[in-house]
């Protein structure tokens, strides 16, 4: 039985994914590359506590997130049914970019450890723009 007890240090916020089958490869381990998707919705989620969601983002501002940059190190393997948590932590907060460092843990065990940089830009012409005050606010909490 995997441990679901998490003593992931103190971060901003904590976003719990269970490792399904889908998400191992051939050898049971999770796959590198889905990592990047646990940390994706972690954000979408710590965006979503914060009071705004990526929808409505888009429909009241016109301007979506966009990774524009990510640096993964992968320490220890998950498997199949661990229960990891995934930090976000904002590191570095520009007028229309975030340095977001984030982790992913089991148990007290470091498994992956990234810096993903958003940039928000324009929907229709994906040009940069800045970052919408109500959530500038809200990150700045």
């Amino acid at each position: 039985m995997k441990s679901e007890e998490s003593t992931v240090p103190a971060a901003h916020f904590h976003h719990p994914v269970r490792v399904y089958w889908e998400d191992t490869d051939a050898g049971g381990i999770v796959f590198y590359a889905n990592y990047l998707k646990f940390f994706e919705r972690a954000r979408t989620e710590w965006l979503r506590a914060l009071g705004h969601s990526q929808q409505e983002m888009v429909d009241t501002t016109g301007c979506m997130f966009v990774v524009q940059d990510t640096r993964v190190r992968y320490l220890r393997p998950a498997r199949l049914d661990d229960l990891l948590v995934i930090t976000v932590d904002v590191t570095e907060r520009g007028k229309a970019s975030l340095r977001i460092t984030q982790q992913a843990w089991c148990g007290d065990r470091l498994l992956t450890e990234g810096e993903i940089r958003i940039g928000c830009v324009e929907r229709a012409t994906l040009k940069p723009t800045r970052i919408p005050g109500p959530i500038l606010e809200a990150i700045e909490e």
